[in-house]
Parts: structure tokens; C-alpha cells; sequence
């Protein structure tokens, strides 16, 4: 959510039925590698979250779907889906959106680990994409920029990068 990579015309506040973010990915490339793998957001399958959902100029969506495919399907563990998210922020209606629901067949799949698990992969991960302890604080930094409270997350994060570390640590 807070380096979508691609241009888009808008951004707006939006609600998914039928799947929920989770910390339930290893990460073998971005934010870790298969020897040592980090931990990343993914959508799971049931419940519901808030989000951001980000239209596309027509022109684009061909090279900003090659470019989501090559950054979210390297080692193939999301499934890539269109499904129905109820735009929010004055906007109000329910539109078709691509997503990436994790595979819960996939070896990357973490399922639910604990906090403690959870903080030792993040310690742990560094992958091209940089330190996992940098995506997790920037993602917590920017929930709270968009007004989404994860206390798991934010907890999660404390553990991670401290107290005395938390607004702009890793943003340049």
C-alpha cells in the first residue's frame, strides 16, 4: 500500500469481503531469501479488510498488470483473482479489482505464527527489495498516515524496531 510502483490516476479508501491481510507469507526474495526468509502482508482467504485501491489509467493496465505480476508472482505463491471491493471515501459503490489471494498450498505460506516467530523472521529477512524490519515499520508508518490501526502490527513492529525508533526510521 505505500509503494504501489506503478502511476495511477486516483487512490481511494476501500473494503474487501472475503479475504484478510495477514503476516503469513515467507519471503524469499523481496524481504528475505529461501536460506533465511522474512515475513510479508499477504491477503488470506476469509474475513474482511480495509485498504487502499488504486484506479488505473486504461492506457496502462496492460504493463501495470506485467508489472504486478513480476513483482508479486516471482516464485508464484498468490493466486491472482478479480473480485468485487466496495470503494470507499465518498465514492460508495462496489467495482472489480485484481488481487493476489496467497496460495495456502504454496511452501511460502506461513500460516498463523506467533508474535515471537513473526518477530524473529522479520529480524532475520533481507532480501532485494531491503531489510524486512524496513517494510514492516514503513507499512505500520503508513497505516497509521491512512487512519488503519493493526495493533498486531503495531505491536509486532515495536518488538521489531523499538520504541524510541517509530515515526520516519527507515522513510527518506
Amino acid at each position: 500500500m505505500w509503494r504501489p510502483g506503478f502511476p495511477y490516476v486516483k487512490c481511494v479508501p476501500a473494503h474487501v469481503y472475503g479475504a484478510h491481510r495477514s503476516l503469513c507469507v515467507y519471503s524469499y526474495v523481496h524481504r528475505g531469501t529461501s536460506q533465511r526468509p522474512g515475513l510479508v502482508l499477504g491477503l488470506d482467504r476469509g474475513g474482511s479488510c480495509r485498504g487502499t485501491a488504486y484506479q488505473v489509467a486504461t492506457e496502462n493496465v496492460d504493463e501495470t498488470i506485467a508489472y504486478l505480476r513480476d513483482r508479486e508472482q516471482v516464485t508464484m505463491v498468490y493466486h491472482e483473482v478479480i473480485r468485487p471491493i466496495l470503494l470507499q471515501g465518498g465514492e460508495n459503490r462496489i467495482v472489480p479489482a485484481l488481487f493476489y489471494i496467497v496460495d495456502r498450498e504454496h511452501e511460502q505460506y506461513a500460516g498463523r505464527l506467533s508474535l515471537e516467530k513473526q518477530a524473529e523472521f522479520v529480524r532475520q529477512g533481507v532480501g532485494k527489495s531491503g531489510p524486512n524490519p524496513e517494510y514492516l515499520h514503513n507499512t505500520v508508518e503508513h497505516f497509521i498516515e491512512v487512519g488503519l490501526h493493526d495493533r498486531h502490527l503495531e505491536k509486532l513492529d515495536l518488538m521489531v524496531n523499538g520504541a524510541n525508533n517509530r515515526v520516519g526510521k527507515f522513510k527518506s
